[in-house]
Formats: structure tokens, C-alpha cells, sequence
């Protein structure tokens, strides 16, 4: 077993990574979590997993991406365990197993009503279990969940003790057409009863997804959470709605708003990629250079999800993210 990972319990990828994935940390893992429906903002169900380290010195709050989930950090999680951290990580409403609004069109539609709905189920969820978790509590935040972390740090939650930031979406890359014309679009289409459905230059979901565009670096990471995706409708988001899209764009102005990011108190360090076409960077040093307490790290060699990067990318960050997190247990 120890052949299979670095010092941090993180996999070697290579042509083994799906089977230690399956065969080893999957089942460590199930043995180990345990799996409560948390009721959300509006009592809308969520689906959330903890782990308890055995010897803790802190508990991290995983709040995923666009289109993702909770089993999808599977690796990280279990690193962070057997670095002394326990874990809560939960999928978000209208993702994996949580709840998702009636009308839906296809289940790979991704939809929210109002941005506020995420921060409203964070702070949910963090209330519940920080008190039985051990402190002191991180969030670590990737792209959406990092505008969601955002948001929720805004309100003054004096007591989060650092959050790291993955590739946060402050605001989100628009591919295809300018801002204005997404908001105007996605704000007609809302207008027009089709706020669920996906905009009509994107499709949905419709079987295993290309390595060469996707925001992974490493095939193998790539490959075994495509196979998963593949196999589980309910893990097959991959567009988001009209509503979803009107959201996103209007949500920088929310985070940037005049003394918002100067309100957070606790520790950020911020990680952003070298090639990210999902989200854009100048947003990301605006808002982490009005942090009292914020450290911006560019990622050479990494897309949008560094998480999935080649063992010479994703080891050498992940450690700057445990040394902040241990860091941080320190100093609280």
C-alpha cells in the first residue's frame, strides 16, 4: 500500500490510479463516513458525508465546483484524514445526490434559483457540524464553492479559522459571447419561463467527456472520475441553465461589493491556474489584494482543477495547502 502514495496520502498517479482509487481509498473511506441528509436552505435535502480523523487537529469544509460533488474529492479527503484532519464535504443543491428543483429538463442541467441558496445551505451546514466537529474549522473551496466561500466569509463568520481557495470563480470566464449579451440572454430567457433549461449553444450531458479540453491535467485522474460520471446519472452534470448563468455572471459585483472581501478576517491563500478557461484571474488578485489577510499563488502547469494535475503539479501544491491548514490549526 505505501508503494501506491506520496508522503501525504496522495495517490501515484499513473496506470494503477483507478484501481488503488477503487481497490484502497474508496472502501477506507466508506468505512470511515458517515452519510447524513441535511436539510438546506428551505428544507431543501442535501446529501453530506464526515470523516473523523483519528487523532484530529481540525476539521476542513469541502464546498465543491460547477457540475461536481462531494465523491469527487475522494483523493483529497483522504490525505486530509490521515493528515490529521477531519472532513464534512456535501454536494450542493442541484448537484449529485442533493436535492434538485422540479422541471429540470435533463438531469445534466445544473440550476439555482438565486446564489444565495448555496451560502444559505454553507452556512447550514457548517452550523451543524461544527460544534461536534473538532476545531478549529477550514473551508476549502474550489471554483463556484470559491464564490459561495466567498459570500459566506462576507457575513462575518469570525470563527472560520482559513479557507483555501482553488481557482474560485470571482467571476466566471464567458467563453462564447460578452458578458452583457449572457446577462441580457440568460435574463430574457428567465423572462420567458426557459430559466431552467440550458443555453442553447451548450449541450448536455451525453457520455464520457474529451481529456484534451477538459480542465484536468493528469489522464489518469481524469479517466477514473469520467468512468464514475459515466456509470451515475446523478453525477452527470455538466451545463448549467439560464437562471444558473444570469447568477454566475451578476455574482462578482456581490463578492467585490465596496468592503466585502475587507471584512473577512480569517486567513485566504488563494491558488489560481496557469490556464483556466472556466474562470478569470484579474477578478481573483482584486479580491484576494482586499483580503486584510489574503495570499495569492499562481499555479504553474495546472488548469482549472488543480486537484487533477500531474503528480509534479499536484504535489508540490497540495503540500502548500496542508502547511497552511497546519499552519493555521497553530495559531487559532
Amino acid at each position: 500500500m505505501a508503494g501506491d502514495f506520496n508522503e501525504e496520502y496522495l495517490v501515484q498517479a499513473g496506470s494503477s490510479y483507478s484501481r488503488v482509487m477503487n481497490g484502497t481509498v474508496l472502501p477506507w473511506l466508506e468505512s470511515r463516513g458517515s452519510v447524513s441528509v441535511v436539510p438546506g436552505f428551505e428544507n431543501r435535502p442535501l446529501y453530506c458525508v464526515s470523516y473523523q480523523a483519528e487523532h484530529p487537529v481540525g476539521t476542513v469544509f469541502i464546498v465543491h465546483g460547477f457540475t461536481e460533488n462531494a465523491l469527487k474529492y475522494s483523493e483529497l479527503i483522504f490525505s486530509l484524514l490521515h493528515q490529521g484532519f477531519s472532513v464534512v464535504a456535501y454536494d450542493q443543491r442541484g448537484h449529485g445526490r442533493s436535492w434538485r428543483a422540479d422541471g429540470i429538463p435533463d438531469i445534466s442541467v445544473t440550476h439555482v434559483d438565486h446564489f444565495s441558496e448555496y451560502v444559505e445551505d454553507l452556512q447550514i451546514i457548517y452550523d451543524t457540524y461544527r460544534k461536534s466537529m473538532p476545531s478549529p474549522c477550514f473551508l476549502f473551496a474550489h471554483s463556484m464553492g470559491g464564490a459561495v466561500a466567498s459570500l459566506f466569509l462576507e457575513r462575518g463568520n469570525h470563527d472560520v479559522a482559513g479557507a483555501v481557495f482553488s481557482s474560485p470563480m470571482i467571476a466566471p470566464y464567458i467563453r462564447s459571447v460578452p458578458v452583457p449579451v449572457a446577462s441580457a440572454l440568460s435574463s430574457i430567457a428567465s423572462f420567458m419561463g426557459r430559466g431552467k433549461r440550458w443555453p442553447f449553444f451548450m449541450k448536455p450531458y451525453s457520455g464520457p467527456e474529451d481529456f484534451s479540453t477538459s480542465c484536468a491535467t493528469d489522464p489518469d485522474r481524469f479517466a477514473w472520475y469520467d468512468a464514475i460520471k459515466a456509470s451515475r446519472a446523478e453525477f452527470r452534470n455538466s451545463v448549467p441553465s439560464y437562471r444558473w448563468s444570469y447568477e454566475a455572471v451578476h455574482v462578482t459585483d456581490q463578492i467585490l461589493a465596496s468592503g466585502a472581501p475587507e471584512s473577512i478576517t480569517c486567513p485566504v491563500i488563494l491558488f489560481s491556474a496557469e490556464t483556466d478557461f472556466s474562470v478569470e484571474r484579474e477578478p481573483q488578485q482584486v479580491f484576494i489584494s482586499r483580503v486584510r489577510n489574503g495570499q495569492f499563488i499562481p499555479v504553474s502547469g495546472a488548469r482549472h482543477e488543480i486537484f487533477r494535475s500531474v503528480n509534479d503539479v499536484l504535489f508540490p501544491w497540495w503540500r502548500q495547502v496542508i502547511s497552511f491548514l497546519k499552519a493555521n490549526c497553530q495559531h487559532s
